[in-house]
């Protein structure tokens, strides 16, 4: 995680704890608990020891915020005396999981080492959790061994009720993917054998994956075996869509493709509707503060006192007290207009996702503001020209005259026109 000095106070949380909830009983008031394999979870968790397991392919070189939530509660269950695993699937990531809406395309086992790199080094900074690939123990099954001894346990017609195989039974099924559950399967089996890992966590759509697991422990080692699941409900966006790699604005938790200050933006900006469930997920608040945020969030929104705490203790938590500043600056210094304040590299954050409108250098003031859209007219350029009401990378201009060219660049080849208090544009100087 980043450094101790820039730490929030969740750890302390963990010590001196105001919220008297079991364990079990928070997790499930924070949304956390989808389902489970067997009753017993409840006290395992509570009063238990446990390693577990949490597992994600290498399809990209970088998590993202929609698994940020299962690694924090990786985090909330080892703050508790249990044992995370954290696998990186560079087998199952050559195969994929199936998904609803069709084939998943093959990467390479360059790109697949690289993003697994990436990975590994990811986690062991913000979490330091133990970390396994599961190519470790596939690599040398032949496939004579894996029809043997792991596909003559699993039955076809069990497979094909998995949820997520009957949905792509009418478009079809690659016996690839198919074959997706028998090797996660083996994950819990060797984890189990190796290292007593008696816990498997994932997100409901892993259910039959899970269970799947569960049946082949107990047809190698005996249907006395004492192992557990749980899902957790996905974490979607307002409109129902889930985050998630194949999404277009993915949000990363890799600082160099998603900034601190892009995701402070994406959080601050999140929905009424679902900033409370957020809150819970994504943060280590207690129910107090959460409840009060609550309050305040029902009693006046437009101060998005919620939105501000998700994304500043979401911020914090990924990027340490330094990424919070830069986000917190850049965000200031667009609200104020004040945007000289900021260096190269929060400039660039700066304008990063602002839409970019292609403008030719050389032309005036008041004919960029047309041929921008930015007025519909030269009249109206020009009325807002003299009323002020037009700035230039933060500066106000009155001279309609102006040329726009590359002296006037805020940062790389963009021009920031700012129109009123809360319009911006960034023009790309051609």
């Amino acid at each position: 995680m980043v450094p101790r000095s820039n730490r929030p106070y969740w750890a302390i949380f963990f010590i001196f704890r105001e919220d008297k909830m079991e364990l079990f009983e928070e997790l499930k008031w924070r949304g956390l608990v989808d389902n489970v394999t067997s009753e017993e979870v409840e006290d395992v968790i509570n009063n238990g020891e446990v390693t577990f397991y949490i597992g994600t392919d290498p399809t990209a070189d970088s998590l993202h915020i929609g698994h940020y939530s299962s690694l924090l509660m990786a985090k909330r269950l080892e703050k508790h005396g249990h044992h995370p695993i954290m696998l990186v699937g560079g087998a199952t990531g050559f195969i994929g999981d199936p998904k609803a809406t069709g084939e998943r395309s093959m990467l390479t086992s360059e790109v697949l080492k690289s993003n697994y790199d990436a990975l590994h080094a990811q986690i062991s900074k913000l979490w330091g959790f133990d970390m396994v690939n599961n190519l470790d123990w596939t690599k040398d099954i032949t496939i004579i061994d894996f029809l043997r001894d792991y596909g003559k346990l699993f039955n076809v017609n069990y497979m094909l009720n998995k949820e997520t195989v009957k949905k792509r039974l009418d478009s079809g099924i690659s016996y690839t993917e198919f074959s997706y559950m028998i090797l996660q399967s083996l994950d819990f089996l060797n984890l189990y054998q190796t290292r007593g890992c008696t816990m498997q966590i994932g997100g409901q759509d892993q259910w039959g994956n899970i269970t799947s697991g569960l049946e082949l422990i107990r047809k190698k080692c005996g249907a006395d075996v004492k192992c557990y699941g749980l899902t957790m409900p996905l974490i979607t966006k307002a409109d129902g869509t889930k985050f998630g790699k194949s999404e277009t604005g993915t949000v990363w938790l890799d600082p160099k493709k998603t900034s601190p200050y892009e995701l402070y933006q994406f959080l601050f900006n999140t929905d009424d509707s679902k900033v409370i469930e957020y809150l819970k997920k994504l943060t280590f608040l207690t129910k107090e503060e959460i409840d009060a945020l609550e309050v305040s969030l029902k009693e006046d929104a437009g101060r998005r006192e919620a939105q501000k705490k998700l994304a500043e203790e979401v911020v914090r938590d990924l990027h340490g007290e330094e990424g919070l500043e830069s986000a917190l600056k850049i965000t200031n210094a667009l609200f104020r207009g004040q945007l000289n304040d900021l260096d190269e590299q929060q400039r660039l954050d700066a304008v990063k996702n602002m839409d970019k409108v292609d403008q030719e250098a050389g032309k005036s003031l008041i004919d960029v503001l047309v041929e921008a859209k930015i007025a519909s007219s030269r009249r109206e350029a020009r009325e807002w020209i003299k009323g002020n009401s037009i700035s230039l990378n933060g500066v106000k201009v009155n001279d309609e005259t102006l040329v726009i060219d590359s002296t006037q660049a805020y940062v790389s080849n963009y021009v920031i026109i700012r129109r009123g208090k809360k319009r911006y544009y960034c023009l790309n100087l051609k």
